[in-house]
């Protein structure tokens, strides 16, 4: 049912009613997103080169894996909890994420699709990094554009992203762990491990 409001106390007692809604909202958004900054850190800038950076990947990109976590049709490798009232237990995606409705996944993404995406500064090999480049401009630029850096493209954001969980990444891709679109396979099928080793420099190296 539609709430109508007429008249200046009828305006005042929706603008009061609708403000604590949206405060009710908010605050259940901070709810959800509390446990996920044990791991990814404070808006998803994760300081752990093992977990990925989350905060500023767009909406699409972040609904999709965190159901494929939901629906296992990801690996859900057991980690320890790296900060919070849980540090040091051990826990993995498929758990975080069981319970969670459709609407918990949208407001989750939604929440961190507003963040900003702050690039890890790690060191790396130059030499690879700069061969990285070529091999991105061939094979990985048409959906990946500007290096990797636009959240838009609804396919994650490599650069600036840890190298470790780069790797692992990667390995997931091959071994089948993670689902993977039939054009990224048929790309990743034409380059080699050196060429990936090269890519995931790259991609770390971006940290602007």
């Amino acid at each position: 049912m539609r709430r109508r409001c007429t008249g200046s106390s009828a305006l005042l007692a929706c603008l009061i009613f609708f403000g604590l809604a949206a405060a009710a909202s908010a605050a259940d958004v901070n709810k959800l997103v509390e446990g996920c900054a044990d791991c990814h850190g404070k808006n998803g800038a994760s300081t752990e080169s093992d977990i990925p950076i989350i905060g500023g990947y767009s909406i699409e990109f972040l609904t999709n894996n965190l159901k494929a976590y939901k629906n296992k049709d990801r690996d859900c490798p057991e980690t320890k909890v790296r900060f919070g009232s849980k540090k040091g237990t051990k826990s993995d995606m498929c758990q975080v994420v069981k319970d969670m409705s459709d609407g918990d996944i949208k407001q989750i993404a939604q929440y961190f699709s507003k963040q900003k995406f702050v690039r890890a500064k790690q060191k790396f090999d130059p030499a690879l990094a700069r061969k990285g480049k070529e091999v991105h401009d061939q094979y990985c630029e048409k959906c990946h554009s500007e290096g990797g850096t636009v959240a838009e493209d609804d396919a994650g954001m490599p650069a600036g992203q840890w190298i470790p969980y780069l790797r692992h990444a990667f390995d997931e891709f091959y071994s089948g762990k993670r689902p993977i679109a039939k054009k990224m396979k048929l790309k990743l099928d034409e380059i080699n491990k050196a060429d990936v080793e090269a890519l995931i420099n790259y991609y770390g190296s971006i940290s602007k």
